[in-house]
């Protein structure tokens, strides 16, 4: 797909953007989303040495910017001895291939670049599986221009070269159906991923254990976040979707609940739509998440767009409805007068632990209902009950004198099914004519 990117040798980029007012406000360039995509040409392991804003009515249907812009764009290449120009827009494989031509350098979008990241980042075989779907679905419109070569060669001369003739077209064809089979093969191990995951979450809901989904834009401190809460040890660094590879960890929010948590992909601005297709096996966990903590750089100027964003992929994912707390992260570096606040609102500090206190006190305040820790009193030759508290419940010590002395942490239902054997923790509840 893209050249590979690496320490040693580091790609020198020109960003591109575009702002047209025939285009959506979301699909726009501005130079923050320029800024926004050096940051991610640095992620990938180049750097950014010349930035072209154009302004249009509409975008040039051949070359996207124009034929001036064009000429200015391979000037400022040539100047910067660049060798890989970035297209903050999403371009169509033809002007992808128009552009490479003309400038005489390779051309990406901001998709291909993200698309790139990924790769490099993909640690478990789920995430591979991922990228490389969402690669593929982007590889395959855009074939024609990597034979386009071998095309013109026989139309311009009348006669093909030797070596040439025929296989452009048949070449072509070969490597569709060679990609469609591969996206249909990854297509069916992401489909297995998701029954082991639906397997997963039945079995969570039976033990009746909730989930809570951490998302927010990318860097806006998830993986700190999770660190500060569970001392999860996942490596935190500033920059762009360091984390691709969904964490899990157990978090105990008081002595009746415990939850798991986890933190997802980083959301971004024109996240590629063929990567957010392919994550879903690992994103449609926020669907049936108990709760969304959405974590939000409160040090960014920018959060609020940045929520916006994260707000409509939350939506996309059919997620929208799943209650959430809005958590300011990076607090104390905040830019603005009076911290945001409110019911479901906390401003932290995940680096201090400033605010965590506040966050998981909101988070039982959501979940903590509905669990007793009980002491049961069990006759021996009731040992099934004890098999089932250890399926069904949170067994926190057993003694064997009398009875079979149990502390365990219950759910309503189980509490309602052991009931004859509580001896604290528990009375059951007066009816209107007994008070």
């Amino acid at each position: 797909m893209t050249e590979e990117f690496t320490k040693e040798s580091r790609n020198r980029a020109v960003l591109v953007g575009l702002s047209a007012h025939s285009l959506p406000r979301e699909d726009n360039a501005s130079e923050t989303s320029l800024e926004e995509l050096a940051a991610l040409v640095e992620t990938a392991g180049g750097e950014s040495v010349g930035m072209i804003l154009q302004q249009r009515d509409a975008p040039e249907a051949r070359t996207f910017i124009g034929e001036g812009k064009v000429a200015e764009t391979r000037e400022l290449v040539q100047a910067q001895g660049a060798d890989l120009v970035v297209f903050d827009n999403e371009l169509s494989p033809s002007q992808q291939r128009v552009l490479t031509e003309e400038i005489g350098v390779q051309v990406i979008d901001r998709a291909g670049l993200i698309l790139d990241i990924f790769a490099q980042r993909a640690r478990t075989r789920e995430g591979r599986l991922q990228v490389e779907l969402a690669q593929y679905k982007y590889l395959l419109p855009r074939l024609t221009g990597m034979w386009g070569h071998l095309v013109r060669q026989t139309a311009s001369g009348g006669k093909s070269p030797i070596g040439t003739r025929g296989p452009g077209e048949t070449q072509l064809e070969t490597d569709r159906r060679h990609i469609r089979r591969k996206i249909a093969k990854l297509a069916g191990d992401l489909e297995e991923v998701r029954r082991v995951r639906a397997v997963q979450r039945d079995r969570r809901e039976k033990n009746e254990i909730p989930v809570v989904a951490i998302v927010g834009y990318t860097n806006a401190g998830k993986s700190t976040l999770l660190n500060a809460l569970t001392d999860a040890d996942i490596p935190a660094r500033n920059r762009l979707f360091d984390t691709l590879d969904t964490t899990t960890r157990t978090l105990e929010i008081s002595d009746t609940c415990t939850v798991l948590i986890s933190d997802t992909v980083g959301f971004i601005r024109k996240l590629p739509h063929h990567l957010v297709e392919a994550f879903k096996a690992t994103l449609e966990e926020l669907a049936y998440a108990d709760l969304i903590l959405h974590v939000i750089d409160a040090s960014n100027p920018e959060w609020r767009d940045q929520v916006e964003v994260v707000e409509r992929l939350i939506a996309q994912l059919g997620a929208e409805a799943t209650p959430r707390i809005d958590v300011f992260n990076k607090s104390d570096v905040y830019v603005g007068d009076i911290r945001p606040h409110g019911e479901d609102i906390v401003s932290i500090s995940a680096k201090t632990g400033e605010g965590l206190d506040e966050l998981l006190a909101k988070i039982g305040k959501r979940l903590d209902t509905g669990f007793y820790r009980v002491t049961l009193a069990l006759p021996y030759d009731k040992g099934g009950i004890l098999e089932a508290l250890y399926r069904d419940a949170k067994v926190e010590s057993v003694e064997y004198d009398a009875t079979i002395n149990v502390v365990a942490v219950c759910s309503e239902k189980t509490v309602g099914q052991v009931k004859d054997y509580i001896i604290d923790g528990w009375t059951p509840p007066k009816e209107f004519w007994e008070d």
